[in-house]
This record gives C-alpha cells, sequence and structure tokens, in this order.
C-alpha cells in the first residue's frame, strides 16, 4: 500500500498556483521535498493535511480520501511544521497532557523519554523555548503517538549538527517499519540526501522531477577537463558547464560519457540547482 497518493493537486492564492502537482510515497519510505522558498512545500503539507481549500485534485492518505475522516486520519499523522503552534504559556508536561486527550495511542513513556533525549525542561513555558527547542517539543509531540506517516517541513532547522544527525537517525529508524513513511521538507538538503529514498524538485508550485534518489545519483555526475577534452564529448552528455581558473566543470550524463573520462558523484543540491536554473 502507498502512504500517500497526490493526484492532480492544485490550488491558487495571492499569486501563486500550485500546477497539478502528482506524488506517491510508498510505505517504509521517506520522500525529500525540495524547493526554494515560496516554491510551494509548505502548502504542499498544508493540503495533504486537508487544512487549505484546493482548486482540484486529490489527497490519499493510506487508501482513504483526505477529506472523508480527517479526524480518523490524524490518529496516523505525525506533523511537524516550521510554527508549533502551541500556546506560549504551556510547558511541556502541560502540552503532554493535553495531547493525552487529542490523541487515542498517546504514549506518556515514549514523549517523557523523549523530552529527555533532548534535554527539554519539563516546566519551562513555551515562550522562554529557543527556535531548536521548539523543533524538538514538535518532534517529540509527533513522534509520540504512533503515527504511521511523518509530515515534516523544515523539522531540522534550528538544531545544532549532533542533535540534527541524531533525529535524521531517528527518522531513519521510523521507517524501518514497513508500515510507516514519512514526507519530509528542508533547505538543508545534506540531511535529505542522508534520509530519503524519493527526491521530489518543485519549483514555482511545479513538480520539474521526483525519482528514487539512487537513480538519479548514477544517472548523473559532473566532469571536471579542459575545454579541449569537452569537445569530445557529445552534446547530448552535457547538461550545464561552467569555467572556472582550472578548467571547465561539467554537470552530465553518466551513460553517455566515454569510460576514459573521470566522473565524480553529484549532490543533491547541485542537481537541484542546476535543475532550477535549466527551468527558469
Amino acid at each position: 500500500m502507498n502512504a500517500l497518493e497526490i493526484k492532480d493537486l492544485s490550488i491558487t492564492f495571492s499569486g501563486f498556483h500550485l500546477d497539478n502537482l502528482n506524488l506517491t510515497l510508498p510505505c517504509g519510505c521517506i520522500m525529500g521535498l525540495i524547493g526554494e522558498n515560496g516554491a510551494g512545500k509548505t502548502t504542499t503539507i498544508k493540503l495533504i493535511l486537508n487544512m487549505l481549500y484546493r482548486n482540484g485534485g486529490t489527497v490519499t492518505l493510506f487508501g482513504q480520501d483526505n477529506r472523508e475522516d480527517i479526524h480518523l486520519l490524524k490518529e496516523d499523522i505525525g506533523v511537524v511544521m516550521d510554527e508549533a503552534g502551541i500556546p506560549e504559556c504551556l510547558t511541556a508536561d502541560q502540552v503532554g497532557k493535553i495531547m493525552r486527550h487529542t490523541f487515542r495511542r498517546w504514549d506518556r513513556e515514549e514523549y517523557a523519554r523523549l523530552l529527555d533525549q533532548f534535554a527539554l525542561p519539563h516546566k519551562k513555558p513555551f515562550k522562554d523555548f529557543s527556535r531548536g527547542m521548539k523543533m524538538k517539543l514538535s518532534i517529540a509531540i509527533a513522534m509520540s503517538h504512533h503515527a504511521r506517516l511523518l509530515l515534516l517541513d523544515e523539522p531540522t532547522g534550528g538544531l545544532d549538527p549532533v542533535v540534527r544527525d541524531e533525529v535524521v537517525e531517528m527518522f531513519h529508524d521510523f521507517t524501518r517499519d514497513e508500515n510507516h513513511a514519512i514526507l519530509m521538507s528542508s533547505h538543508i538538503v545534506s540531511d535529505l540526501e542522508k534520509l530519503c529514498d524519493y527526491v521530489a524538485f518543485l519549483h514555482r508550485g511545479k513538480l520539474i522531477l521526483c525519482e528514487e534518489k539512487d537513480a538519479l545519483l548514477s544517472a548523473y555526475g559532473i566532469v571536471h577537463c579542459t575545454p579541449e577534452q569537452l569537445g569530445e564529448l557529445e552534446l547530448r552528455a552535457i547538461l550545464h558547464t561552467k569555467v572556472t581558473p582550472y578548467g571547465v566543470e561539467a554537470i552530465v550524463l553518466r551513460e553517455h560519457i566515454p569510460n576514459t573520462f573521470k566522473i565524480s558523484p553529484i549532490s543533491i543540491e547541485e542537481l537541484f540547482v542546476f535543475m532550477v536554473k535549466e527551468a527558469k
């Protein structure tokens, strides 16, 4: 079964248009949603949660239309948004008591364990939390009611590198259960590259690419050479070139490059920047 299926999803508001988005996220997998500010990442997550009125299209969660009974579906969805939406007067302990009456599968012991793991104070008001602490509390809530799908909007923002690595490993462990899945947007593309099975590139409301991460990284590469050596390559092999003081750097399709050329790996971030420039 697929955890998430989006078909022809569209919305228009305030000069922005999400244009017939199609995505499929299988259970047991993590999909990274990559895009510049305003590309539509947060809008997509809000549409999945049925928080916005769509122009058209469907969103299916575990085989069920997300407009049928979101109250039932919320049990299976853990959400981390850029803004936590927690009243500033509440402490972490008080938040836990509220969540106990919000989710039928709320796990008090798991929540307490995560608060301690993240070194979060139990009695401190939310208004006195740093941005990183607020994000850690949101993650603790999302992970404490035995959700099957995590929808994560910039979940590692504001976290120091050590905690960020810890959270990334936690998400990885979550999808070792083949009934679980994660859709995660992030500006920290290195986190997505560590985690994701699939990568979706959004640009100005359009999906410009959605593919398995390993397939992308095996299809593309970078060649460093002289202008003369570049001239030996087939034109269809060269996607982008940049002249540097040390020669030419080219993004290439590996299948069209002779074995005599050394091909360096390309990162997801480098590939995304290239795709966006091509889409303009």
